[in-house]
């Protein structure tokens, strides 16, 4: 099983970048036989766009990238993910926190790794909202990564005690995705290197409650002309999904994947069979980025 996991907030729409992951892990699935799965991650419903999550699978369909089966949302598993959280509590794993970004980025030689403020003097709850942290271990998380190959991360001093509920009681991404994905039986994911560090956290929560960990590959972010990394916070333009071929063939170059000319005239599903059928996921370049700006 693989996924295809889309945020409907900010802008409710899918730009260039999501799309170019979206076919990398579709394609990777239909290469191999396997099944596509969408998620929506809709948790932060402040956030979330009326109408957004149609759009996004508007778009998807026009695309024709078209998943195996009932599309997942998070919003409807919030019980589910309460009891991983009071299971992780109920192993003495958790503990408040009442620390803002504020407060941290004001800390003198702060280097991003949670100082266990509120482990060492523990927090007044009663008195403010709060964030519930996990103790990270001091352990060396290994997994292999299908584009990069073998990694190495430090839990304890690369990544520290992270978040898995937010002060407004909201469920974090790393602990949601970690039990979506066991839910769904995931076992492989294919998405950007933005969410690389995100990976070895996951592994240690998959570790902790017993799950099987997915099979990972990260591929390069989409930047701009100035070489800005194309998403919703840098206004990235949303997908017209009205003429989909020429916007599919561009990302097949993106993909490095060299679609002939050939193809320049061809419907999205002629695309798509030639894609599959050519599909080489290690013709991606290793680089963190690659630049649309000559398309």
């Amino acid at each position: 099983m693989y996924r295809g996991r889309f945020a409907p907030s900010n802008t409710g729409s899918l730009h260039l970048g999501s799309l170019y992951t979206a076919v990398a892990s579709f394609l990777e699935a239909r290469a191999n036989n396997g099944h596509w799965l969408v998620r929506i991650d809709d948790l932060d419903t402040a956030r979330c766009v009326q109408g957004s999550a149609t759009d996004i699978l508007q778009t998807l369909d026009a695309f024709g990238l078209h998943w195996d089966a009932e599309v997942y949302y998070q919003s409807q598993h919030k019980q589910l993910y309460q009891t991983y959280l009071d299971k992780l509590a109920a192993q003495n794993l958790l503990y408040p926190c009442v620390c803002s970004r504020k407060t941290l980025a004001n800390l003198n030689n702060y280097t991003g790794i949670y100082p266990k403020i509120c482990l060492q003097t523990p927090a007044q709850t009663n008195q403010q909202e709060y964030a519930l942290r996990i103790k990270s271990a001091p352990i060396t998380i290994k997994f292999h990564d299908g584009l990069h190959g073998l990694e190495a991360h430090n839990l304890a001093t690369q990544t520290g005690d992270f978040i898995l509920q937010r002060k407004d009681k909201i469920i974090a991404y790393q602990l949601a995705v970690v039990i979506d994905d066991a839910a769904q039986n995931i076992t492989h994911v294919v998405r950007g290197l933005d969410l690389f560090s995100s990976t070895p956290k996951q592994i240690y929560l998959q570790q902790l409650l017993g799950f099987k960990s997915p099979e990972y590959s990260h591929v390069p972010l989409i930047v701009d002309a100035q070489g800005n990394k194309l998403s919703k916070q840098t206004l990235a333009q949303a997908i017209d999904k009205n003429n989909p071929a020429p916007t599919l063939l561009n990302i097949l170059k993106l993909l490095n994947q060299q679609p002939p000319i050939t193809l320049n005239k061809a419907s999205v599903t002629e695309i798509l069979a030639w894609a599959i059928q050519h599909w080489q996921l290690q013709k991606l370049t290793k680089s963190r980025y690659i630049s649309n700006a000559n398309l």
